[in-house]
């Protein structure tokens, strides 16, 4: 087949920003439906650490005390129970991503909310590890709608110029997320019981999912949009239009694809890590001098995902500044990811300092990092690719992270009963600077497609 280049439509006008920001409060339904999709994603991390929790998940009787050999046995079937999240959760993202492409973002995403939802008030009544496995990966189908359904909204709702910023701001709300569920899960656990946690959080899924259809339109659909606000948010819609476009598979043979599909795979299994285990490791780690229960967790998490939504927030307007500054995509992108990689590296020692403060901080600065790099990887979808595939390329680097996360995962559990913390934080140092290295093998300079078959 002969290759036809696109010509490249003459240069739009500058177009002012406008005086109204409704599309900004766009981005505020985005953040609080992310964080809704992180306390129901997270529920289990810390619920984990309840021996009531342990003992009905291994089948023992509630008198019987926990022998290191069944809570060994419990964190080997857990990286289990994670590895079946991730695998679902990778092909809910070939799924969702191309489904919101043809169906749309308000149906996709309402169908995606109403899935992970059922899921999570269904985990309130498994009575084993198997029953939590199903549970789990029909979490992880319905969860997979979040992060297309929400890159593809910036996409609609703002210029190139200011995603990175909305993509960094609504990303936030993972942290917030954790944030919350650190606060409110050890106490309802305590309270109520492991059951009603999941119960409580699941639902919150019903009051996202009204609220999502009441509050959602297209801007060109709606009605409380002025007319010099839509004239901005397309003010770059020409030249994404004039794209071909790309067939599902056919975006395989793009280095676009694999570099966004990179920077996912190396980098989502480590967040995934964190999300996990960290209230295992300060629950259990032997090298640190003082241990986290359900009484007292909540605080550590609280400054450690205070500090990443900083991350996230400022990561993403960092970019953004650079390439006000007149810096290219590509330069303000790996400039950004750069710095984000680098900060990570030290969270190494956070596995072997008996130092709990370090240990907070170490791995507060790296969780910080990675929602940067996060903010500005989001990006390369709509960077990159037509808008009406923006969901279609977000699924599949998402699949990609999932890929990488379902062998971490399972492995993880197996490492941790064996070895301890220690060989899973070295491979998280280094897994950003691996990534961008590649990055920059795969792409020299970030562009966009700009032809097809």
């Amino acid at each position: 087949m002969i290759t036809k280049p696109v010509t490249p439509p003459a240069e739009a006008p500058q177009i002012p920003k406008p005086a109204s920001n409704y599309r900004w409060r766009i981005v505020a339904l985005l953040f609080f439906a992310t964080v809704i999709n992180y306390i129901d994603r997270n529920v289990l991390s810390f619920t984990m650490i309840d021996d009531n929790f342990k003992k009905d998940m291994l089948g023992l009787p509630a008198n019987q005390p926990l022998t290191e050999a069944a809570i060994a046995q419990f964190k080997i079937q857990m990286g289990y129970v994670d590895s079946a999240f991730k695998l679902m959760y990778m092909f809910g993202f070939i799924l969702i991503g191309w489904l919101i492409d043809r169906i749309g973002t308000k149906k996709g995403y309402a169908l995606g909310i109403t899935v992970w939802s059922i899921a999570g008030i269904g985990t309130a009544f498994v009575g084993s590890i198997m029953g939590l496995r199903f549970m789990r990966g029909l979490l992880g189908l319905g969860e997979a709608s979040n992060f297309p359904a929400a890159i593809k909204t910036v996409s609609e709702w703002f210029p190139k110029k200011e995603r990175t910023l909305a993509n960094g701001i609504f990303n936030a709300g993972t942290n917030i997320g954790v944030i919350l569920t650190a606060l409110s899960i050890p106490a309802l656990t305590l309270a109520f019981g492991w059951r009603a946690s999941f119960l409580i959080t699941g639902a919150l899924g019903a009051f996202l999912l009204i609220f999502w259809w009441i509050l959602y339109s297209k801007p060109e659909e709606n009605k409380n949009l002025r007319k010099e606000e839509l004239a901005y948010i397309n003010s770059d819609a020409d030249h994404e239009q004039s794209q071909v476009k790309i067939p599902w598979i056919k975006m395989l043979s793009y280095r676009q694809t694999w570099a966004l599909m990179v920077g996912k795979f190396l980098a989502d299994p480590i967040w995934w890590f964190y999300l996990t285990w960290l209230p295992d490791f300060f629950n259990t780690n032997e090298a640190l001098d003082q241990k986290l229960d359900l009484k007292t967790i909540g605080i550590p998490f609280l400054i450690i995902y205070l500090v990443s939504d900083v991350g996230s927030v400022f990561f993403g307007w960092l970019s953004t500044q650079f390439m006000k500054m007149g810096w290219s995509l590509n330069k303000a992108r790996k400039t950004t990811m750069l710095i984000c990689a680098l900060c990570v590296v030290p969270i190494f020692f956070a596995s072997i300092t008996n130092n709990i403060y370090i240990a907070i901080a170490l791995i507060s600065l790296a969780a910080s990092a990675h929602q940067g790099w996060s903010a500005n990887l989001y990006t390369f979808g709509s960077d990159l690719f037509p808008k009406n595939m923006v969901a279609s390329a977000t699924g599949i680097g998402g699949m990609a992270g999932a890929i990488g996360g379902v062998g971490f995962a399972a492995a993880s559990g197996e490492i941790i009963a064996s070895v301890g913390y220690v060989p899973l934080f070295i491979i998280a140092s280094v897994a950003y600077l691996i990534a961008l290295g590649i990055i920059q093998l795969i792409m020299p300079r970030l562009e966009p497609i700009k032809k097809a078959e």
